[in-house]
């Protein structure tokens, strides 16, 4: 039995987050503007069933695939928002599952950090790489949640909110991460808006 662990729709990706994932991608990489779905199944194996009926749905294009022995995830993406809805509708047919089947994600830290340190950035700009980097003095929001797939839209939502620098965005394995940057105020409204996002993730 395939379990649905995450299932979330971005409706436009913003520009720092469409281009940290084209950086990580191994697959085909998404623009900002692109619709985007991010989903995650457990066991592992069963993404490869959710991957070939999404993408053979509609003309979609596959993002990026992770495929773990408990939990499986992939994302897809497109400019025309209706072939990503589709593809969604599709698959969640194809696996007897409703949005609402989806695991409820939990925050399990969350904390804004402000007037980071010279050596501290320097720190966290040597282990995240993918992204931006984070300059002294600025403030710094982390967030962990599980499902990890959530922490995706939580970043995009903090985009559209504020000013800020993403820095670093992990959406596999047993907890998704976001660490972002910025001004105190920024971080403050950008923070908000992530929590929103966790608190009500988008299906449609």
């Amino acid at each position: 039995m395939v379990k649905l662990r995450t299932y979330v729709y971005i409706d436009s990706l913003q520009p720092q987050l469409a281009e940290y994932m084209a950086s990580v991608s191994q697959g085909f990489p998404p623009v900002p503007g692109d619709a985007c779905l991010w989903v995650e199944v457990s066991p592992g194996m069963a993404i490869h069933r959710v991957t070939d009926i999404a993408l053979k749905a509609t003309q979609v294009k596959l993002t990026q695939q992770v495929v773990e022995r408990t939990f499986g995830s992939m994302v897809i993406h497109h400019r025309d928002q209706s072939d990503v809805l589709q593809s969604g509708t599709t698959l969640l047919a194809s696996i007897g599952a409703d949005v609402n089947d989806r695991v409820h994600c939990v925050i399990e830290w969350q904390e804004i950090i402000r007037g980071m340190s010279n050596d501290h950035t320097v720190l966290i700009n040597r282990q995240h790489r993918g992204g931006s980097m984070m300059l002294p003095g600025e403030s710094m929001f982390i967030l962990e949640t599980q499902p990890a797939g959530y922490i995706v839209y939580a970043a995009n939502q903090a985009e559209k909110a504020a000013n800020i620098t993403l820095i670093d965005v992990r959406a596999v394995g047993a907890h998704g991460r976001l660490t972002l940057s910025g001004r105190e105020a920024d971080v403050e409204a950008a923070a908000a808006a992530a929590i929103r996002a966790i608190e009500n993730p988008s299906w449609t």
